[in-house]
């Protein structure tokens, strides 16, 4: 039974907001183009921190997504299958003028899509490549429906990673998550890139306080293990909204190493564990310490 009233946010999770001209140079560039970022759309908290640093990870294929998650802050219904066809181009230019060497590309579900948006992730890392083409392209993919055709449109793309969310525990999965979307089907999607190209780097991530047990975070870690996954987030959950799912718990800065431990106990490359951690949190740094085999705990 979960719990349905609200527990006051602890200390740790008080985050200042800070501004500065980088983070205004970033919300100017991506309102010219008209591009959209998760970091905005997710209420990420860690928005203000990245935009200073001139990072940023772009949300591609819309602003509304076609799937219903009790956690999500980005808008649902029906894109009615738009596509900005100048899109990839306006990514790749934006990256370029930012000047970043790594970038981060993500979206929205595009259920109402034949290829559930796979030619258009492919196409967007093309350009981002042809236009930048010493920048390291991160995809943090949608399950596409667990097609292992459209998932391949993507790793031919040749990112440098390819990331998937779990997003939560399986056996609170098809609470959490809408109802398209399965456990197992995310464990395939991150099989399935491996399968297709051992060269590329695997990453999942899941979030706590949703009302898991630890043996749920164990067998979690143990799944993603088994998949092949090199790195690993893990993040405390935050109630977007009054509509979305109560916070079950607020996990201590301790308990999050502690579930790093585990992870990197357990054979996973790299695990990145805390209560401000999210999938796409110090991407660069995580995979430039996995290149040199270091394994560090945040």
């Amino acid at each position: 039974m979960f719990r349905r009233d609200y527990l006051k946010k602890p200390e740790w999770l008080k985050v200042k907001i800070p501004s500065g001209r980088e983070f205004r140079d970033v919300l100017d560039l991506l309102e010219q183009y008209n591009l959209s970022t998760v970091c905005q759309e997710a209420r990420c908290p860690n928005m203000h921190e990245c935009w200073n640093k001139k990072s940023a990870t772009i949300m591609i294929l819309g602003k509304v997504c076609t799937r219903s998650c009790r956690f999500c802050a980005v808008k649902t219904g029906d894109p009615h299958c738009e596509i900005d066809p100048q899109e990839p181009d306006h990514v790749a230019l934006v990256i370029g003028k930012l000047g970043l060497k790594y970038v981060v590309i993500t979206s929205v579900d595009r259920d109402d899509l034949a290829d559930k948006g796979s030619s258009h992730y492919a196409q967007t890392i093309a350009c981002i490549r042809e236009k930048n083409p010493d920048i390291k392209v991160e995809a943090l993919i949608p399950d596409f429906s667990g097609e292992h055709t459209y998932i391949k449109k993507v790793v031919d793309a040749r990112p440098y990673v390819i990331g998937h969310n779990v997003e939560t525990v399986e056996r609170l999965s098809s609470y959490i998550r809408d109802r398209r979307c399965r456990y197992e089907t995310s464990l395939e999607v991150l099989r399935t890139v491996t399968h297709c190209d051992t060269t590329i780097f695997t990453k999942s991530g899941f979030m706590v306080g949703l009302g898991e047990t630890k043996e749920d975070i164990i067998k979690t870690l143990t799944d993603l293990r088994d998949a092949g996954v090199d790195v690993v987030t893990i993040g405390q959950y935050l109630q977007p909204t009054r509509k979305h799912h109560f916070v079950q718990k607020y996990y201590t800065p301790q308990e999050f190493d502690e579930l790093a431990d585990i992870g990197k106990n357990m054979g996973i490359g790299h695990v990145l564990s805390g209560p401000l951690v999210r999938s796409s949190y110090h991407a660069e740094e995580i995979l430039e310490n996995r290149e040199i085999g270091v394994e560090e705990n945040t």
